[in-house]
């Protein structure tokens, strides 16, 4: 089982969103967890609409310190947006895969809302199931970063 850990910063968007795709999708071969940095204490509510709508649970989400996951021992850290790319990850994350996949805040779209949302839904849902295709020897850091440029 491959523990996997997804940061932004604010921990109530994108990366709950991966952590819904990756645990529902991912079951059997990964456990997917959402942090942030510095985390909004709440849980995006169109980040929740937009789970449901595809048909993934919506309880159960936290938006929730990097801290609070120091006795975990991740084998993947993916972070989703620039900001947390940017940070110094704590130091417990140290042997840890970690790579960027990038995207756009979806709350920062004023008009379309919904439409940023399930945007960023589909290519998270797309990159996690190249994720889960990978073969257990091909999982590092050069074949995760590669899935976000197909």
């Amino acid at each position: 089982m491959y523990n996997v850990l997804f940061l932004c910063t604010g921990n109530s968007c994108r990366s709950i969103l991966a952590e819904a795709i990756l645990n529902h999708y991912g079951q059997s071969r990964f456990l997917a967890y959402s942090a942030g940095s510095q985390p909004t204490g709440q849980v995006n509510p169109d980040s929740l609409a937009v789970l449901e709508k595809f048909g993934l649970p919506k309880q159960g989400y936290k938006s929730q310190s990097w801290d609070e996951f120091s006795e975990i021992d991740f084998d993947v850290v993916i972070t989703v947006c620039d900001n947390a790319a940017n940070e110094t990850c704590p130091l417990y994350l140290g042997k840890a895969i970690k790579v960027h996949w990038g995207l756009p805040d979806p709350d920062k779209v004023v008009q379309n809302r919904s439409q940023a949302f399930e945007h960023t839904f589909v290519r998270l849902k797309y990159w996690i199931e190249q994720l889960i295709g990978l073969q257990d020897e091909e999982i590092n850091q050069k074949n995760i970063q590669e899935i976000i440029k197909e």
